[in-house]
């Protein structure tokens, strides 16, 4: 339940327009849903159960203090989240991802929307459970949360989880905010801008999580029900 929503998550993500191979025509995307923003949000929402059963199955105080403040925090900064990219869809008139990608083809989105791009990336940190938002780790009060009573494979699935929704997050503002594959002045191949604007906040999530101390609890809770949410 922890590993399985991000990547199946991918399935409704394109990387591109059709690109002809040999003269077969092969298209970058497994599915173009209609509603594919409405399904990543729902598949994402069920990340928050294997969490909860992980910590529960652990048996120890400090899992299960880990699992529900992870919850809490996922609960608390998808409502934001969810209301930043409402503008987006606004603007392209669809939950289609490619929509949204081809009606940024002369302005990005990030142009209309910079509150909704600020919000939607403070909460997809807090999502992402990454540095400054990790308290569901936080070893000095709870042993590193959940994943205190886990080790080998377990603890690998848990990890590999956090890091496919860090890479979610960064593909999601490259689609929504900044015109997908659409390039600006260099003509570089469009597979190729995606792969690096997708690098570049895969970039800025390492940055804050060397740069950046970690929040008490009560102002990760004030951050995302006082603050993002009111500017959502």
């Amino acid at each position: 339940l922890a590993l399985a929503p991000p990547f199946v998550v991918f399935v409704a993500i394109p990387f591109g327009e059709t690109v002809s191979v040999l003269g077969t025509e092969i298209t970058l995307y497994v599915s173009n849903m209609n509603v594919a923003l409405l399904f990543v949000f729902a598949v994402i929402g069920i990340e928050v159960y294997g969490v909860i059963f992980g910590g529960w199955a652990a048996n120890s105080k400090y899992a299960v203090l880990g699992s529900l403040r992870t919850c809490a925090q996922m609960i608390s900064y998808e409502i934001p989240m969810g209301f930043a990219v409402i503008g987006v869809v606004m603007l392209a008139q669809s939950m289609s991802l490619l929509d949204i990608v081809r009606a940024q083809a002369d302005v990005w989105n990030i142009v209309y929307q910079p509150v909704g791009f600020f919000v939607f990336f403070v909460a997809g940190l807090a999502e992402a459970q990454r540095i400054p938002f990790d308290l569901a780790e936080a070893e000095g009060d709870l042993g590193a949360g959940f994943h205190t009573e886990y080790s080998g494979i377990r603890f690998a699935f848990f990890m590999v989880s956090e890091y496919a929704i860090m890479l979610l997050v960064s593909v999601l503002a490259v689609i929504l905010f900044f015109g997908g594959w659409n390039g600006v002045l260099i003509p570089l191949p469009p597979l190729l801008w995606f792969l690096l604007k997708v690098a570049f906040f895969i970039y800025l999530f390492m940055w804050f999580r060397f740069t950046f101390p970690r929040y008490r609890y009560d102002q990760l809770m004030a951050i995302g029900w006082k603050v993002l949410l009111p500017l959502s």
